[in-house]
């Protein structure tokens, strides 16, 4: 009789996790194709050659290849809203109070009040920047998780800050927090950040020849400092006796990254080697610019990541700009050609999405705020180790996007919606599930 009332207890909770991961995916249902962005064509691309992108680590395009095989993209879709779906379950579950009925309530809450759906529902590495923070707080403070889904959530951790160079910032920031609140659970929540930067150092050397995480990383640094402002003055002390390429630039230097990044006829593309040609001269520019004005570094730096705390909109990913040129070549390689049916007939494909997307804003950044001073008020009872984790997380990442990229929505906005967890984790225990008693905001007292 026990037996049977666990297998039917383990059949709901599967299918509660199948349901909300449904839930998460109900953007790209409702485009009829996973959400792309033109940066997935770089991905595919990737694995599909194989072929390094000297901007982007040689590990999420592994990812979707291993997944889609050539056939759908709605393959990675489903492990990715399969994944965020499981880890909000293992979250109560270690605090002890994972049930079915809490975990649908507490999907229906994020499905409909949050930008996590959007994310989830997009092929890019993205939606992998709040795994990294719930994946290194459950490598902390693992509760009531069992030994097998510890070493999930850390071979999660792993390849989450592998595949993106800013989940390195989450990863650090992350580590803080536990030298902080756990110093003793250090070791093995570094094990994911010191595989990861094994894993990226090992690619750049088989593609590039170059033992570094990031080889050319010093390219955007250089298009963050000029937009800022920064870049002008070493140039005009400098040129032309350095014999920089960016001297033919000096006095037309563009005022946004995007354009000095990006433009055909840009001062990185106009370079002899592109990027990656570039890279030894930003390298020494961006060197010049923190030793000769370092407090102009930190105010600018400072001034990007508050300004991109507060960029959580929806929208800059979901319109059809450079679609059509990149992800139906990419479609046209490697996968039947339905899929570049499928992908026309989409929402996004027709430009509709954007506009659907747009009368969320208003209310997520209502829930947003509220979750921030959920999570604020967590911060002051016991238990306060998961709230602390993502504020700071969300902090970090804002430094991450803004201070070192862009404050573009889009870096913001894909893990602004951590913060609806604490008190969203404290609304949902109130349903009822004969479960052991919590502490505050979720925390459970026999946490190890």
């Amino acid at each position: 009789m026990q037996a049977t009332r666990t297998e039917a207890r383990r059949i709901r909770e599967t299918l509660a996790i199948f349901a909300v991961a449904l839930m998460f995916a109900w953007p790209a249902i409702v485009n009829q194709y996973p959400i792309v962005f033109s940066d997935t064509h770089a991905f595919l691309v990737q694995a599909g050659q194989p072929r390094m992108v000297w901007d982007k680590p040689w590990t999420y395009g592994p990812f979707l290849l291993a997944l889609h095989g050539g056939t759908t993209l709605w393959l990675p879709l489903a492990a990715q809203v399969l994944i965020v779906s499981h880890l909000l379950w293992l979250l109560a579950a270690s605090f002890g109070h994972a049930t079915a009925l809490r975990h649908v309530v507490l999907g229906i809450m994020l499905a409909a009040g949050s930008a996590a759906p959007w994310f989830a529902s997009l092929l890019m590495p993205d939606v992998f920047a709040p795994i990294t923070v719930i994946a290194l707080y459950l490598l902390a403070f693992p509760g009531a998780l069992g030994i097998w889904q510890r070493r999930w959530v850390m071979l999660l951790g792993t390849a989450a800050i592998a595949f993106h160079l800013t989940h390195l910032v989450l990863a650090a920031a992350g580590l803080a927090v536990v030298l902080v609140l756990r110093w003793r659970a250090l070791p093995r929540t570094m094990v994911p950040l010191g595989v990861a930067l094994a894993i990226l150092m090992a690619t750049n050397v088989v593609g590039f020849g170059r033992v570094a995480v990031s080889p050319y990383g010093s390219v955007f640094a250089l298009a963050r400092l000029t937009a800022d402002g920064l870049v002008t003055p070493v140039l005009a002390a400098s040129c032309p006796t350095s014999g920089w390429h960016l001297c033919d630039w000096q006095n037309r230097l563009p005022a946004d990254s995007n354009a000095f990044l990006w433009d055909s006829d840009g001062p990185v593309w106009t370079a002899p080697g592109g990027a990656i040609g570039l890279a030894p001269e930003a390298s020494a520019i961006v060197g010049a610019v923190i030793r000769q004005a370092p407090l102009a570094v930190l105010r600018t730096a400072t001034a990007n990541t508050l300004h991109a705390l507060g960029r959580v909109a929806l929208g800059d990913t979901l319109g059809p700009d450079w679609l059509e040129g990149s992800i139906t070549s990419s479609l046209r390689a490697y996968f039947p050609p339905h899929e570049i049916e499928q992908f026309r007939a989409g929402l996004q494909a027709q430009g509709g999405l954007a506009g659907l997307a747009a009368p969320f804003n208003r209310p997520h950044a209502m829930f947003l705020v509220l979750g921030t001073v959920g999570s604020l008020l967590c911060l002051l009872r016991p238990g306060h180790a998961l709230a602390l984790m993502i504020l700071i997380g969300v902090a970090a990442n804002g430094f991450a996007g803004g201070a070192l990229s862009g404050p573009f929505d889009r870096y913001q906005a894909r893990i602004a919606w951590l913060v609806l967890l604490p008190p969203g984790l404290v609304l949902v225990r109130s349903v009822p599930a004969p479960r052991p008693r919590l502490g505050t905001c979720g925390q459970v007292s026999r946490n190890r």
